[in-house]
């Protein structure tokens, strides 16, 4: 299994459409996942520190795992069918939920705990974006802003091209 992390929600544009975007953390690819409003914003409240007045479905389940004694030790993207990513979260017993990849994430980042992604579904959906760094390895500030803003503009150009469709077998 190859550990991913969330770079966030973004917007396709035209359609408006949200996905989150995953980036291996070992390599330049990335996964885009198409996901719907409720779950982009429960991704997106996570990582921007937002807590709700009441708490939202995916803080419910963590809250009752936690209530019955357990915890949540990874989330596994195992396969995409149909366009449709599938994922399992895994507990500290070794049970496995077959879960939406959507809200494994979202409670991924609310446990917090590793996401992996199976090697197939990184060759099947991988995106590659590479960045730019200086000869030893390290960006400075400047030129670490400059490559993300240059990975943003890969990426957008990319989404400009593809539709859901495209990760079909």
């Amino acid at each position: 299994m190859l550990e991913v992390e969330v770079v966030g929600v973004r917007i396709e544009l035209p359609s408006n459409q949200p996905l989150v975007l995953l980036k291996e953390s070992a390599g330049t690819r990335h996964i885009p996942i198409w996901i719907g409003a409720p779950e982009a914003s429960a991704i997106a409240f996570v990582q921007q520190g937002i807590v709700p007045p009441r708490p939202m479905t995916h803080d419910l389940l963590v809250s009752v795992i936690s209530a019955l004694k357990h915890s949540v030790t990874e989330v596994r993207l195992v396969r995409v069918e149909d366009t449709v990513f599938h994922a399992e979260v895994v507990f500290d017993d070794g049970t496995t939920v077959n879960s939406r990849a959507s809200d494994a994430i979202a409670v991924a980042l609310r446990v917090p705990c590793p996401i992996y992604c199976a090697p197939q579904v990184m060759e099947d959906t991988g995106v590659e974006i590479t960045e730019a760094e200086d000869g030893d390895g390290e960006s400075t500030s400047e030129e670490g802003q400059a490559n993300a803003e240059r990975e943003l503009k890969q990426f957008r150009e990319f989404l400009a091209d593809v539709e859901p469709e495209d990760f079909e077998r």
